[in-house]
This record gives structure tokens, C-alpha cells and sequence, in this order.
């Protein structure tokens, strides 16, 4: 009797599973035991051929050659991990090996990966399917315990190989098809557009913002304090005058404290974490990319066994669990970090598992991100490890604590035709909130008026305005996007969709999946579409102009949102791939004839492409202006700064490009272009770095015409 393959997606993954099922002897790129060989892949050692593999024709790049639609697409090996597949080819067609096991990761690409390998080494054994959502021994022995035949996998597999198959597609095409017509190098994606288009969407808006000023009267009564309001409780006076006149005629006042109104609230602990929460926590609290947390988080599962399965989209666990919820809590209980709180939880008589924590509709291929019932060691974690370990098992901790309740008070005081109103708010139970608190605790923010408390009022007693005071505020521009809040329009892309059946179809399906979100931003940030700034976000000019020249249906989120339905339902058995591909080839046939019939009056900065190659180098045309000093020279951009051609004839024109970057401004080239036509920016949104207040000021160069830049008028934003 044969020997059976076990193939894994990593080498530190095979280790892993060669150690739990004795397959501990060395041999070529593989470990080799009793009744097993482990061997393993490295990511993808196989991909779809490029398009000059099918024709010669297709390696120079030409309109005239578009669409590439292959009538059957083919695979070709990455030349990188070539000597891997051949060791995988020879073990797959040994005579000693009788059937394989799939141990890649328990997902879509990760039956992608072995399919891949299963199809190109041909190989016609027969295989099982090894489903684990941890690493953990007693995980991996479970999970060959319970085998699946690899057939079962078939539909998950069809939906895999459709979405590698559409992106290749649409991105092959799209991204000729628009190079070819704006000479420059343009990348296009199925999900990184519409991404993208988020982005700009939101710049706009930015942009076109103005600010307005209103005021707010502030009335100090002593003891506490209120705010103006009118019939609708709204604090906003848009006219100056108007609150000058509040002041005057309540200042000093007596009044009577009309209206006392109290209510008390709750909020319940909040769902266990999937990937893509995960990832906007850490960015929230850590400042971590998405890609930082999923490198983290699946450093956790793979290699210290800490957690589950990290690239899921539940929140949820299954019922089959509560033996392993039990297990996980006994295991926290006796660690120094988390013994108070476990202990407290395994104390109850009885587990309070809702549908919030147990629901068996809301897991598909994998639960919600949790502790595994291993030994917990913290001290050998780095600090980013550690800060990511503790918020999963703080929150796995804080489901079984009651709610956060408090009660909120209203107290209206009546200064004449006056009303002023007073709010405070008195914690009366902290519940899941002091679990959370305690092993991720919130930024640092400045406590409002509503969450202070008030003194012991009164209704009817008696009040006096010892002080009046004008506020002078402004109405703030919408948000820049930062990694936490774009993977929430990722992935609750539905809402951008104004159809409402289709809006209420795209619930479950949004832009990428929580494995890839993460990688699609450092996509876009790699290929020059994306920039960061602090924790935001902004679109590059080149972004930009991407965005403006091609189609609604390529930028809109509804578009790439059936389509993930779609794939979703291939998995499902509710659409065949065939069907599915059919409306991707028509999707790439209208966008080659958009590009070549619809050119927009758009212009890049020019990059030739090259003949004979897959792509071009790029020519950077970095002219800003004329200089403003010798006015003969030209501004040019290198590296760090901005400065005049002139510069070997005496010229001392320089704007430093970090000159500004502690106000959180970045000197890009279109905003410099502009300060040269202009001499001077309004709206300019910036951090005041000591207080780091929020402001709007103008930037002006300096009358020297020396290139240094003063930030003036500055107006703080109140964060209300």
C-alpha cells in the first residue's frame, strides 16, 4: 500500500502538519513519514499565461489586437518557484503515492493554488480536502479525522478560478486599451478602479467644500452649563448679531430650569471580530495598514497557533463550538493577562451564548476570529503581536459580559425668550466596556460636554447666567478616507448603489473580499494612484485623471458588486461559471470600444511605451512654473524640494517639500503648480502640531519670492 501527499500552502504550514501526523524525515523539499509525505507550496507556484504565451502578435501592445478573449485560458508555472512544482509534479506522479491531500488554506485562493497544480502537473489521483480553521494539534488531527472528498470543493473551486479568469481579463484589456489611447502607463483592475473611485469621489467633495462659520452661545450657569438652542434643539446661530443679542439680553440673568428629562441606555457588547473589523480596529487604535494587521494576524495563526483562521468574513461562531468556547475560556483563565476577566466569565451558571455569539446561518467556510485553546504566552510576541493578540482576546472575552448601560440627562433652563440646554451622561454600569478598555484602550480624545456629568438639578429651581460667551465655529469638510473607513465602503459598497433592489442584493457582497481589501490599497499606493498622509489617504493627480476618463460602469461599485455576488453564488450552485464568464467577455468588449471611441480631452504626463515590452518606464515632467525670484528659470521637483533651473547662476528659489509636513500638509506637485500661478491656497486643511487641533488656513509664499512658504488666517475646527 501507496503512501498518501499532503500538500500545504507554505513550508512553516507542512511542518506544522508533518509534526502532528509523523512525517518527520527529511527528503527533497518534502517530509516524509510512515503513511505520509508532506511536501508544500510557496504562495502560488502557478498562474494564468500572459497574453503574448497564446500569440507572438499580443507582446507588442496595439488597439488593433483588443479584445484578448482566449477561448480557453491557459496556465503557465512562476519561474521563481519552478524547482517547487517540478518536486511537487514528481511526488504527484510517483508510484508511491496512491492519493493527495488539499492542506492549503481553507478558502477560495487557497483551493485556487492547489487546483492550479493539480491541473498543470495533470495528475489524475485521487484527492481529499484537509478544512482547519487552526493550527493547533489537536485542530489538525480533527481535521484528518473528518476528510472531505476534494470533489465536495468543486463549486468553491469554479468560483476561484472565474474570479482569477475576470481579472485577468478586464485587467489585460482595460489596462492596454487606456494606455494605448493616453500614452501612459495606466493600471486598471475589476476592484482597484472602483476602489480608486472612492477616493477621488471623495476629494471632490473635499475640494468643493466651503466653510461656513456659525456661532454658539455658551451659558455658564455656575455649577454647570448649556448651550442655545432653538425649538428643534439646534445649537447653530449662522448670524453674528444674532448672538451678540443672546448674550446681551441673558447675561446676567435669572431663569427657571424647565424641563428635566432622563433616560437610560445600553449599548451590547459588539460582535467578535472578522478580518476586515480586525483591520479597522488596529488602523483606529494602532495606525496599522491593512496589510500590517493581516501580516500580523496570520503570523498569530500559522506560526505561534494563537488564533483561528484570519481570512474570514464572519462574526459569528457555529454551535458545534461551545465545547471549544469552554476550552478557550480555561485556557485564558489560567494565563497572568486574562485570568480576572476568564475567570468571571467561566464563574456564571451559565455561558450567555445569543445569536449574537452563536448563529450557524452567518458561517460559511469559516467563524469569526478567536483564541485558540493553546497555552497563552504573551512575553514571546513582539508588541504589534501582542497589540493585536489582546484586542482579539479582549473582545472574544467582552461578548460574555453584560451591556454597557448609562443614563443620558436633557435639563432645558429658560432665560426669557431664551432656552438653553444642558447635557450630561453618568456611566451607570461599564459591562464589556472595562474588558475592552483594559486590553485596547480607545485614543485619546478630548471628553465633551454630554459625557460630563451634571450636578443633582431640579426642575423648577432657579438659575442664573453668570457668564455668556460667543463660540465661533465651522462647518467641517466630509472625512479623508483612512484604511479603516475605506475597508468599511469596501465593504458595504452597496450603499453606494442607488438602485434599491440592487442595493438591498449587494448586502453580502462589496468590493474584494476580506482576504484581498488589503492588498488591492497597497496596489493602488504602488502603482502611483494613492498616497498617504498621516492616517488619510488622498488620491495622486494620476489617480485622479484615471478616474475622469473612464466609464460609470468601470468606477461604480455596483458593477464589480454583482460580480462578487455572482462569483458568491457560482460557490453557492445558484450560477455557472459559463454563464458568469459569458457577461465578463461582454464587459471586455464594451470597454475596448469605450477606450478607443470615447476619448476624453485628458492629458498624463508623458510615458512612451516602449516596443516590445509589457509596459513602460515612466518620464517624470516635473516643471512647475516660472520661477517667482529670477523670473528666468523654471521650477523643477527632485526629491526633496522644489527649486529653480537657474539654480548654477545664482538663483536661491527653494520650497522645502517637508516644510510644511508638520501641519500634516504634503507639498504635492498640482498644489505647487497652483501656489506659483496663485501665490496663495485657501482651504487649506491642516493638524496644528502642538495641540493638534484641526484648522483651515491659507498658504502663501513669502514676498522675498524666496520660495519659503507662511501658513496665515488660521481657523480652528471644532470636532463636534
Amino acid at each position: 500500500m501507496g503512501k498518501t501527499l499532503v500538500i500545504a500552502e507554505k513550508p512553516s504550514v507542512a511542518r506544522d502538519i508533518a509534526n502532528v501526523i509523523g512525517a518527520t524525515q527529511k527528503g527533497d523539499n518534502c517530509l516524509i513519514g510512515e503513511k505520509y509525505v508532506v511536501s508544500w507550496a510557496i504562495g502560488h507556484l502557478v498562474t494564468l499565461a500572459e497574453p503574448e504565451d497564446y500569440d507572438i502578435k499580443y507582446k507588442t501592445w496595439s488597439l488593433d489586437t483588443l479584445p484578448m478573449i482566449p477561448e480557453q485560458m491557459q496556465l503557465k508555472a512562476i519561474t521563481k518557484t519552478r524547482a517547487q512544482l517540478r518536486t511537487l509534479h514528481r511526488l504527484m506522479h510517483s508510484k508511491e503515492i496512491d492519493d493527495v491531500i488539499c492542506a492549503t488554506d481553507s478558502g477560495r485562493e487557497g483551493e485556487l493554488i492547489f487546483r492550479y497544480i493539480y491541473e498543470i502537473t495533470k495528475c489524475k489521483k485521487p484527492f481529499c480536502r484537509l478544512w482547519i480553521s487552526s493550527m493547533t494539534k489537536a485542530a489538525i488531527q480533527d481535521g484528518f479525522a473528518h476528510l472531505q472528498d476534494g470533489k465536495a470543493y468543486d463549486l468553491l473551486y469554479h468560483s476561484a478560478r472565474s474570479r482569477a479568469k475576470a481579472d485577468w481579463l478586464v485587467g489585460m484589456n482595460a489596462s492596454r486599451a487606456y494606455t494605448l489611447q493616453y500614452h501612459t502607463l495606466l493600471s486598471i483592475g475589476r476592484v482597484q478602479t472602483p476602489t480608486l473611485a472612492l477616493i477621488v469621489d471623495r476629494q471632490k467633495e473635499i475640494d468643493a467644500f466651503v466653510p461656513q462659520t456659525y456661532y454658539e452661545v455658551l451659558a455658564d450657569f455656575g455649577s454647570f452649563t448649556g448651550l442655545w438652542v432653538d425649538k428643534k434643539d439646534n445649537t447653530k446661530i449662522m448670524e453674528q448679531t444674532q448672538a451678540e443679542e443672546i448674550i446681551k439680553r441673558t447675561k446676567g440673568q435669572n431663569g427657571v430650569l424647565t424641563a428635566l428629562e432622563k433616560e437610560e441606555k445600553q449599548q451590547l457588547p459588539p460582535l467578535l471580530y472578522d478580518l476586515t473589523e480586525l483591520q479597522r480596529e488596529c488602523n483606529k487604535k494602532f495606525g496599522f495598514s491593512a496589510k500590517k494587521t493581516l501580516d500580523l494576524v496570520q503570523g498569530l495563526y500559522e506560526k505561534k497557533k494563537m488564533v483561528t483562521y484570519p481570512r474570514t468574513d464572519s462574526r459569528y461562531l457555529s454551535d458545534d463550538m461551545i465545547v471549544n468556547i469552554k476550552q478557550v475560556l480555561e485556557k485564558l483563565a489560567q494565563s497572568v493577562d486574562f485570568a480576572q476577566e476568564a475567570k468571571h466569565v467561566l464563574a456564571m451558571p451559565k455561558l450567555p451564548l445569543s445569536k449574537r455569539i452563536l448563529d450557524n446561518s452567518k458561517v460559511t467556510d469559516h467563524h469569526a476570529i478567536i483564541p485558540t485553546d493553546v497555552r497563552i504566552h504573551t512575553d514571546h510576541l513582539s508588541v504589534d503581536e501582542k497589540r493585536v493578540y489582546f484586542l482579539i482576546a479582549g473582545r472574544f472575552l467582552s461578548v460574555f459580559y453584560p451591556p454597557y448601560r448609562y443614563e443620558v440627562t436633557k435639563a432645558y433652563s429658560q432665560i426669557g425668550i431664551d432656552t438653553f440646554l444642558s447635557r450630561g451622561k453618568v456611566v451607570l454600569q461599564e459591562g464589556w466596556q472595562a474588558v475592552e478598555k483594559k486590553f485596547a484602550p480607545p485614543p485619546k480624545r478630548k471628553r465633551t460636554e454630554e459625557e460630563a456629568a451634571l450636578p443633582i438639578l431640579l426642575q423648577g429651581q432657579s438659575v442664573t447666567v453668570k457668564k455668556a460667551q460667543m463660540q465661533t465655529k465651522q462647518t467641517k469638510p466630509p472625512a479623508y478616507y483612512t484604511e479603516s473607513t475605506l475597508l468599511s465602503a469596501m465593504e458595504h459598497a452597496g450603499r453606494f448603489v442607488e438602485d434599491e433592489t440592487l442595493k438591498e442584493q449587494m448586502k453580502d457582497s462589496g468590493l474584494g473580499t476580506p482576504a484581498t481589501r488589503a492588498a488591492i490599497i497597497e496596489r493602488l499606493l504602488s502603482v502611483g494612484y494613492l498616497y498617504r498622509e498621516g492616517k488619510n489617504l488622498l488620491p495622486t493627480e494620476k489617480g485622479k485623471k484615471l478616474i475622469a476618463i473612464v466609464p460609470d460602469a468601470l468606477r461604480s461599485p455596483e458593477t464589480t458588486g454583482r460580480w462578487e455576488k455572482g462569483l458568491s453564488s457560482i460557490a453557492k450552485g445558484k450560477m455557472t461559471e459559463e454563464r458568469f464568464m459569458e457577461s465578463i467577455g461582454r464587459y471586455v468588449q464594451f470597454l475596448v470600444t469605450d477606450a478607443a471611441q470615447n476619448k476624453k480631452e485628458i492629458v498624463f504626463e508623458a510615458e512612451p511605451i516602449r516596443k516590445g515590452t509589457k509596459g513602460r518606464k515612466p518620464k517624470k515632467n516635473n516643471r512647475m512654473g516660472r520661477c517667482p525670484l529670477c523670473q528666468k528659470g523654471e521650477v523643477l521637483e527632485n526629491s526633496k524640494a522644489y527649486y529653480c533651473t537657474e539654480w548654477k547662476n545664482g538663483c536661491k528659489f527653494t520650497i522645502w517639500k517637508d516644510s510644511v509636513l508638520s501641519y500634516g500638509i504634503t507639498l504635492e506637485p498640482a498644489k505647487v503648480k497652483k501656489l506659483l500661478q496663485e501665490k496663495c491656497l485657501q482651504n487649506i486643511a491642516l493638524v496644528l502640531p502642538q495641540t493638534k487641533e484641526h484648522a483651515i488656513a491659507e498658504l502663501a509664499l513669502t514676498a522675498d519670492h524666496s520660495g519659503k512658504i507662511e501658513i496665515k488666517n488660521i481657523t480652528r475646527i471644532e470636532r463636534e
